[in-house]
């Protein structure tokens, strides 16, 4: 790192100059953390990030004044007036060297977003006050086709981590029927992630249809722990599935990032065995480097086999013909979508039959 006149610094990071502004602004106050500090996090753990992001589009999810207390996120309703903000677009004037994709949304507008290639794109995003990154499950050479199934275990109220790892035991062994490599890690909150690499050969439609029935499977083995139904009124204290999560333009936080809350915690893989004796709260910007150093990236295998989506497929059609399962509700913000059953919840559709969002 070579130090320039203040307010900025430059790192050499591989061949590239990134140029660091206001390296000593604190960004997580609570424990004072530096935008200095996060970019060298985010080096300490370069490898793995690039596992993760490697030539995805990627949506920033940006917090330049950092992360204090009563800071608001921009929403799709609410978006003005916030400090953070999630951008799909490339910044203007980002260097070069940064490479970019087109992809499409579910409404049929495109745009071009980052695909990071090397450490000195995560720097130079996170320069930008990118706290976290959230990578598309595809590759920008077939941004139609994932190669990524997503497994995600989302505790509702009246649960907690505790009983996410208990239904990741029960994904570990439907994985296992199946005879696929699962890649847990902590969400950077209370949930789980499961990754399953895929053959590129299937639409997002028919991940997200794998996605629904591997959620059903889980139902079944845990009946009344889990649940795949979209209407928040209708899950109770239990573990949904968000099948959701790999449809067009949804996308989770990827392994390594940062997440942004007081601590500082970021999304750490895990070992199917240490699962049940570890902590969100274990995995943070200042304990992750030291365990990366010691462990290296946990789900460095990751890209070794691709598996066949073929039996999810097989299993969502079963529940269709044998019995009467239909697609589920796509997100609110999303066009009416084929297949998709009417998007109401059911307490409203109670009051008005013919209620359509």
């Amino acid at each position: 790192m070579r130090i320039m006149a203040s307010p900025f610094v430059e790192l050499e990071v591989g061949e590239r100059l990134v140029k660091l502004t206001n390296p000593d602004k604190v960004y997580f106050p609570a424990v004072g953390i530096t935008k200095r500090e996060m970019v060298e996090y985010y080096l300490a753990v370069a490898d793995g990030i690039l596992r993760a992001l490697g030539d995805r589009p990627t949506t920033l999810e940006r917090w330049p004044g950092g992360v204090f207390e009563g800071a608001k996120r921009a929403t799709r309703a609410d978006p003005r007036g916030a400090d953070a903000f999630y951008q799909k677009r490339v910044p203007k004037g980002a260097p070069e060297w940064v490479v970019t994709a087109e992809i499409a949304f579910p409404s049929g507008r495109t745009a071009d977003e980052i695909c990071p290639t090397e450490p000195a794109t995560v720097a130079y995003c996170a320069n930008l006050g990118t706290i976290t990154f959230h990578p598309w499950p595809v590759r920008r050479f077939d941004v139609d086709h994932p190669d990524e199934l997503r497994i995600d275990l989302d505790p509702q109220p009246g649960t907690d981590f505790a009983d996410a790892v208990e239904v990741a035991g029960c994904a570990r062994e439907v994985l296992a029927d199946l005879g696929w490599v699962g890649f847990p890690k902590t969400s950077g909150g209370r949930g789980i992630h499961i990754y399953v690499r895929i053959e590129p050969r299937w639409t997002f439609t028919d991940v997200r249809h794998a996605a629904i029935a591997f959620g059903r499977e889980l139902e079944r083995r845990m009946p009344g722990r889990v649940t795949t139904k979209w209407w928040k009124e209708e899950r109770g204290e239990t573990i949904f599935i968000d099948y959701n999560q790999n449809a067009r333009d949804r996308t989770i936080a990827s392994a390594y990032s940062i997440r942004p809350f007081a601590h500082a915690p970021v999304s750490a893989p895990v070992t199917w065995d240490e699962l049940p004796s570890v902590s969100p709260a274990d995995f943070t910007v200042r304990t992750m480097p030291a365990r990366f150093a010691e462990k290296g990236d946990l789900h460095a295998a990751i890209d070794d086999v691709a598996h066949d989506l073929t039996p999810l497929l097989e299993w969502y059609e079963r529940d269709e013909r044998d019995h009467g399962l239909t697609d589920m509700p796509y997100p609110p913000e999303y066009p009416k979508m084929a297949g998709e059953p009417k998007r109401v919840q059911p307490s409203r559709a109670k009051k008005d039959p013919d209620a359509e969002s």
